[in-house]
């Protein structure tokens, strides 16, 4: 199993047993929706429902349908199995542990994922930590399979006295 963090059960909502879940995962209209799989403490569960509700997604699950059941999945973290879903491209979660190189040069490790209103940042850390954003201008090719991700030249990233 390869689990994807997808978000974050922040509360319950009525007394069926809805949650309330955090994402901002980028395929998460993909992944919510009836008969799809979700991992929560490894464990799985089906979605029943799904609604989107202000900045919620709102999802009833299989076997949990009093408040009861829903308070004890409360502040815990959703995942998904990556092997569930065919999603075109690559997943920003994909890229964290990846590393990063400048033609040869090596410049360090993904370690996080910065999101901004126009376009995602990589934070690389290395001998300096670096933010590249993603976009096809820096980045020249994602290899998942070698766990390596070629950037473009950029000004100022090989100066690193």
């Amino acid at each position: 199993m390869n689990l994807i963090y997808f978000g974050k059960i922040v509360n319950t909502h009525g007394l069926k047993g809805e949650i309330r879940i955090i994402s901002d995962f980028k395929y998460k209209e993909d992944v919510l929706k009836r008969n799809n799989k979700i991992y929560i403490k490894n464990m799985e569960y089906i979605i029943n429902s799904y609604r989107h509700h202000k900045i919620y997604d709102m999802v009833t699950l299989n076997n949990i349908n009093t408040i009861d059941a829903a308070l004890n999945l409360k502040g815990e973290e959703v995942y998904i199995n990556r092997l569930d879903y065919k999603f075109e491209g690559y997943l920003n979660e994909e890229l964290i542990g990846l590393e990063v190189y400048d033609k040869s040069n090596y410049k360090g490790k993904v370690v996080d994922i910065l999101k901004s209103n126009l376009y995602d940042i990589l934070v690389i850390d290395g001998i300096k930590r670096h933010m590249v954003p993603n976009i096809d201008k820096f980045i020249d090719k994602v290899d998942l399979e070698n766990k390596k991700i070629n950037i473009k030249y950029i000004r100022g990233l090989d100066n690193e006295d």
